[in-house]
């Protein structure tokens, strides 16, 4: 069937719902073209709009072939709202970034490597991100001037607002302004955390003023120990493996603050609020306590068995995305077995698993390696926050950079009023 010109419908005619090719396909879950083979086999008509150079469908018959076809369905109809995106796929237990298996990419690449293949899906070896000098300097001013009992989540929020001060471009959304912002903003959060108590001066001034990969600027801000390669790459690739994870909550967030052409920074602000919650970003902090629990009573049965008994789920086991191991904790535990260190920790946190296998068949996730880690290297119950948040800065640009093609403001769900029906009565104050 061909496009029709649109009838000449009076003004006070009642029009239904027209929506453009894009967002037709959007709500069907395919691609454009595939809308105009619906078409072609009659199962789908479109219009032509007066002076307009695109098709237009009607809503509510991309509904009724959205429950015939099985398609995926409106928010409206499964309550479950659908964005497409080109950046990650989560399917039969792995995960891949533009195609490319993340845990490869990681395996193999440098975090700044794979931000740039999430950003551009191009691989640019040996790339660095530097701290714009004014910048930086804004953001540490910031950041000192916070409380001494202040968080890592705490420091990172404040000194994304300080970064983006000092950008009189930021509200420029072109994709070379993001991106210039974004490989600046990242080492700009790393350098901007203060240095673990304790750490040594580094020699040279900081990493960050050597062009050392990000991994090892953000070494000496998570722990006073001496950094060594394998537990560096161990790092690098701990930031590599959280960089993106589909539509988690933060990155919804993020999603929404872009839709509403937020600039960059905003963007990774919205992201920041969601991610300190327990359910999410902080959640590597309760399996690091555990784990540390575990190694001072010297077996895991006690400690699972009173998170078991006061109701508390076990930190560290399952994901709703995986029926086994998550690919994440897994590609980690390989590269912290090459860590002597982290030998204690690697026993204990299998411990954890093997025992709670009695009561659930529950995998590790990567919080429970991400607790591996910073217990192993002397590292704050926090520095698996810290990791997560700085890691995720890049896969909330890459979300932006999508959201900012597609139609403003898209993201605005209609509340199910259940208050009492109006009418009401004025209400009377009170003395």
């Amino acid at each position: 069937m061909k496009d029709q010109a649109a009838p000449g419908d009076g003004p006070e005619a009642t029009t239904p719902q027209r929506l453009s090719t894009r967002e037709a396909a959007e709500r069907l879950g395919v691609k454009p073209e595939t809308l105009y083979a619906y078409v072609s086999r009659g199962q789908l008509s479109s219009r032509r709009a007066p002076g307009g150079r695109g098709s237009t469908f009607d809503a509510a018959e991309i509904d009724a072939l959205a429950r015939r076809t099985g398609r995926r369905a409106p928010s409206s109809v499964t309550g479950d709202p659908v964005f497409r995106t080109d950046i990650t796929l989560i399917e039969s237990d792995r995960y891949y970034f533009r195609g490319v298996d993340a845990t490869e990419l990681a395996r193999q690449y440098a975090y700044e490597e794979v931000a740039e293949w999430l950003w551009t899906g191009e691989l640019q070896p040996g790339i660095r991100f530097t701290a714009p000098v004014e910048a930086l300097a804004a953001a540490h001013r910031a950041v000192d001037a916070l409380p001494a009992h202040s968080g890592s989540t705490d420091r990172l929020r404040v000194a994304v607002v300080a970064a983006a001060t000092t950008d009189p471009l930021r509200f420029d959304l072109s994709r070379e302004a993001v991106l210039a912002a974004a490989r600046s903003l990242v080492p700009t959060l790393v350098g901007a955390l203060p240095v673990a108590a304790g750490a040594p001066p580094a020699a040279g001034g900081p990493p960050e003023a050597n062009g050392a990969r990000l991994a090892r600027q953000l070494w000496p801000k998570l722990t006073a120990r001496p950094a060594d390669e394998p537990s560096v790459a161990a790092l690098d690739a701990a930031l590599a493996l959280l960089i993106d994870h589909d539509l988690a909550a933060s990155t919804l967030a993020a999603r929404v603050a872009a839709s509403a052409h937020a600039h960059p920074y905003a963007v990774v602000s919205a992201g920041l609020g969601v991610l300190e919650g327990p359910l999410h970003g902080a959640a590597s902090g309760l399996a690091h306590r555990m784990l540390a629990e575990v190694l001072e009573r010297g077996s895991a049965a006690p400690v699972v068995a009173d998170h078991l008994r006061t109701g508390r789920r076990v930190p560290g086991l399952g994901h709703r995305l995986y029926t086994s191991e998550d690919p994440r904790a897994r590609a980690l535990f390989a590269l912290l077995d090459r860590m002597p260190q982290a030998a204690a920790a690697l026993a204990a946190a299998r411990d954890v698993v093997t025992t709670t296998a009695r009561h659930a068949p529950l995998h590790a996730n990567v919080d429970l390696a991400l607790a591996v880690l910073s217990v192993s290297c002397g590292m704050p119950a926090e520095a698996g926050e810290t990791v997560f948040a700085v890691s995720r800065t890049a896969g909330w640009i890459a979300h932006a950079l999508e959201e900012y093609g597609e139609r403003p403001l898209r993201m605005r769900p209609s509340g199910q009023y259940g208050g009492p029906r109006p009418p009401q009565p004025l209400p009377i104050a009170t003395e």
